[in-house]
């Protein structure tokens, strides 16, 4: 992986500017002859998020799909800890290969956990509304007394 770009509240205005310009329509690019490209479509989309996102003052990570990550660097990206994740993969959630004794995760496979756990909450939140929906909150449920023994 490449060091990381900072972008500097100097160049606030630009990206600015920029984005702009992007919401209009696609755009162009010009090369140092004066040759002019399109952007295809799926570069287009992921400029435009990225200057909408830096605009509003967020990080960015570029990560090849390919790419290997430590524990670690996995566990950073998807906001866990390092145990954490190392139980998520003992666990067979994500799929990991070893180098050595260290573990390795592909990033296509921590975006597929991601997206899975994201439609995992998104259920949940949708069952617990309709549950709500149907009343099932308002009921009350009587409780038989412990039995001693």
């Amino acid at each position: 992986m490449h060091e990381a770009i900072a972008i500097r509240p100097q160049n606030a205005k630009k990206i600015e500017d920029i984005g702009r310009m992007l919401n209009r329509g696609r755009v162009k690019l010009t090369g140092p002859m004066g040759e002019n490209l399109s952007i295809p479509e799926p570069l287009y989309q992921l400029l435009k998020d990225a200057v909408t996102n830096l605009a509003q003052g967020r990080s960015l990570v570029l990560i090849p799909e390919e790419q290997q990550l430590t524990t670690q660097e996995a566990g950073e990206l998807l906001g866990v800890s390092r145990p954490y994740l190392i139980r998520l993969l003992d666990a067979g959630e994500i799929a990991y290969s070893l180098v050595g004794r260290h573990r390795r995760i592909q990033m296509s496979d921590l975006v597929e956990y991601a997206k899975r756990r994201v439609e995992r909450r998104a259920a949940l939140d949708k069952m617990a509304r309709d549950a709500y929906d149907a009343g099932l909150y308002d009921l009350k449920i009587e409780i038989p007394p412990r039995i001693k023994r």
